[in-house]
């Protein structure tokens, strides 16, 4: 390095060609030497003059702080691969602090909320798997840039430590075994609990439907009410799916008496409070109220108006009798009959083996309801006898003297079925709380 100080000393063997002159070879050899301008240049050999000690305390002054800025930035180099290093180092010892957690919290679920103690890695399986991935993919980075630091040292003379960069690789790929190995053994544990959740919902739904079945018993036997025909069937909504089937059908009838308490404010119309449906004929009997026409008698889908009123809001017992022969028809209210006619489905028997629905018109057996056509309000107390009632009979029950069970559909608690969340059995107010004057 010092010899830049002193010059350039080129030495030259020159070989003296006299056939340019015209002179023969003597054998000789010439050094050259380079001397400066101001020279002699009749001396053939004059020594370049020495550098004063000025220039080369500056020169070396100058090569020093080359070599300090050298230094510093390799110094700087090795800081940030250390705070590299000591984030990996932490970075790993959470996720070690994290899987020592995780073994005392066995036995909950992801779905309670919980203090994130790990800091990184959130309580939710899939939520860790992606930020252990982020992670992962951060940590990657790093060691590109790093890389690309060490070939910038390089260009600029800067040499990166081996022993640093083999270290930095040994602790990435051991924290990529380890977070690998974690997001496995979460994967597992997510499995784990997805199954515990299926047998919870499997045993959930069995509880409920052992419920249902008691409460299903419980209704049957009518245990809560003072004797068994002493329930209501409440419809408080106008839907398709809120009704009360009879598990009794009826046999062939020549005639019939069909009779109920009946309690609604539906407007417009009740409804169908009662509709027998048999195959081939879903309105073999039919008692409905639509709209604003009066309540209609069908019989093998036959109609006939009824002067009946019962949309106040009160309790009123009707009666509506029938027979075949020149089919005959009598109604009653409160005991007091409204009206009467004949033709209606003369000489029609009423068929056997059909489905009696509360609450809902048959468009099918036993189906296809419209809810525009649903009964809104209370029915208590619904008999059916296969001959036609006297007047008598008809007023005792009416004003509460006495209590006749119908002799083909009898009104008892394990008879009805209710249909539909909001449809229920409820206990029967007293007769006389019935009455119209009560």
């Amino acid at each position: 390095m010092f010899s830049s100080l002193y010059g350039l000393l080129c030495f030259c063997a020159l070989g003296c060609v006299q056939q340019a002159s015209g002179q023969a070879d003597d054998g000789k050899r010439y050094i050259c030497r380079a001397i400066p301008l101001s020279g002699d240049a009749s001396c053939p050999v004059t020594l370049l003059p020495e550098l004063n000690a000025g220039s080369q305390e500056e020169e070396l002054r100058n090569t020093v702080m080359q070599l300090r800025e050298t230094i510093l930035q390799q110094k700087e180099t090795i800081s940030k691969q250390l705070g590299t290093i000591n984030e990996l180092t932490t970075k790993l010892s959470l996720c070690a602090s994290a899987t020592d957690d995780r073994k005392y919290e066995k036995g909950g679920s992801w779905g309670k909320e919980k203090q994130n103690t790990m800091g990184d890695v959130p309580r939710d399986p899939n939520d860790t798997i992606d930020s252990l991935g982020k992670t992962m993919q951060g940590l990657k980075d790093r060691l590109e840039n790093l890389e690309q630091q060490q070939m910038r040292a390089n260009i600029s003379g800067a040499s990166f430590p081996s022993e640093l960069r083999d270290l930095l690789q040994r602790r990435l790929g051991e924290l990529e075994k380890q977070l690998l190995k974690k997001v496995s053994n979460l994967e597992q544990e997510k499995s784990m609990l997805s199954n515990a959740t299926a047998a919870y919902r499997l045993k959930t739904e069995s509880t409920l439907n052992a419920l249902v079945e008691r409460i299903s018993e419980l209704e049957k036997g009518g245990g809560d009410f003072k004797s068994p025909e002493q329930f209501k069937l409440s419809l408080p909504q106008r839907t398709n799916y809120l009704y009360g089937r009879i598990t009794k059908s009826l046999p062939e009838m020549y005639a019939f008496t069909l009779c109920m308490w009946i309690k609604s404010s539906a407007t417009p119309g009740i409804g169908t409070p009662f509709s027998y449906g048999v195959p081939g004929q879903a309105n073999e009997i039919v008692l409905i109220e639509w709209g604003n026409n009066p309540i209609e008698l069908l019989i093998n889908d036959k109609v006939a108006q009824l002067p009946l009123e019962v949309r106040d809001g009160r309790w009123h017992h009707i009666c509506i009798a029938w027979t075949t022969r020149d089919g005959q028809w009598d109604a009653y209210q409160d005991g007091e009959k409204q009206g009467t006619g004949d033709n209606l489905a003369a000489w029609h028997p009423i068929k056997p083996g059909g489905v009696i629905i509360l609450g809902q018109e048959q468009d099918v057996v036993g189906g296809r309801f419209d809810a525009g056509q649903a009964f809104v309000g209370e029915l208590s107390q619904v008999n059916i006898w296969d001959r036609v009632l006297k007047p008598v009979e008809i007023q005792s029950m009416a004003n509460c003297t006495s209590y006749i069970p119908g002799n083909v559909i009898s009104w008892l608690a394990s008879n009805v079925e209710v249909f539909g969340r909001g449809a229920f059995k409820r206990p029967l107010e007293v007769c006389q709380e019935r009455l119209p004057n009560a």
